[in-house]
């Protein structure tokens, strides 16, 4: 009876130790580099998503900014912030992306888990004109891309946390310029930043605004 007891002991704890390997295994495959390479390639994006052109832009710039605490206004699904989130790992940064509709926040949560990078992202549901006041300490990067009539709204709540030498990325700056017409003038008008407008991507036949704060 004893040795009974022993071998279903050891047959528990070896059982337990094979889960937890498993799991481990499981954790490791979804942060390799093959099989986020693979998921970002199947992505199924919507027209609100970033293009792949740009969502590997903001990577570079990301890791070429060293940056460690970020901004996303608009996660939509998350295809941008699975993207700068892989950067964000890289520099031991975290990203904090914002959304509105419930559906998409969901979505978004959904696929960063898929990557293992619920803890490099926070997916924060909400009004962006809302949350962002509630967003503490300084950030070192900024990409917007929510509704463009409010880019300069949404830029004037994030500018005083922003620290010397931040990277502010907008997207869409050709085709909707006359609705954020007031951000691009104050963007390319202020002593403060430089500013350059970049096509990484024709797939939208748009672009990108990248500004670096000076001071």
């Amino acid at each position: 009876m004893k040795r009974y007891k022993l071998l279903t002991v050891i047959l528990c704890v070896g059982l337990a130790g094979f889960s937890v390997l498993l799991a481990y295994s499981a954790e490791q495959d979804k942060r390799s580099p093959q099989f986020r390479e693979q998921f970002v390639k199947s992505f199924q994006r919507l027209s609100l998503n970033t293009t792949i052109g740009d969502a590997m832009m903001l990577r570079i710039l990301v890791e070429s900014a060293n940056a460690k605490r970020g901004i996303e206004v608009g996660s939509a699904t998350g295809f941008g912030a699975v993207n700068m989130g892989i950067g964000f790992e890289r520099t031991g940064g975290h990203l904090y992306t914002l959304e509105i509709d419930p559906k998409m926040v969901k979505q978004c949560r959904e696929n960063l888990q898929k990557v293992g990078l619920e803890k490099t992202v926070t997916c924060i549901e909400g009004d962006a004109l809302k949350t962002l006041p509630k967003l503490e300490g300084r950030f070192d990067f900024v990409f917007i891309d929510a509704v463009k009539r409010d880019y300069l709204k949404y830029f004037k709540l994030i500018e005083p946390k922003l620290k010397p030498g931040a990277v502010i990325v907008a997207d869409n700056v050709i085709r909707s310029a006359r609705a954020m017409e007031d951000f691009l003038d104050y963007m390319q008008k202020s002593p403060d930043y430089d500013t350059v407008i970049i096509r990484a991507s024709m797939e939208k036949n748009d672009g990108m605004s990248v500004s670096y704060k000076i001071k």
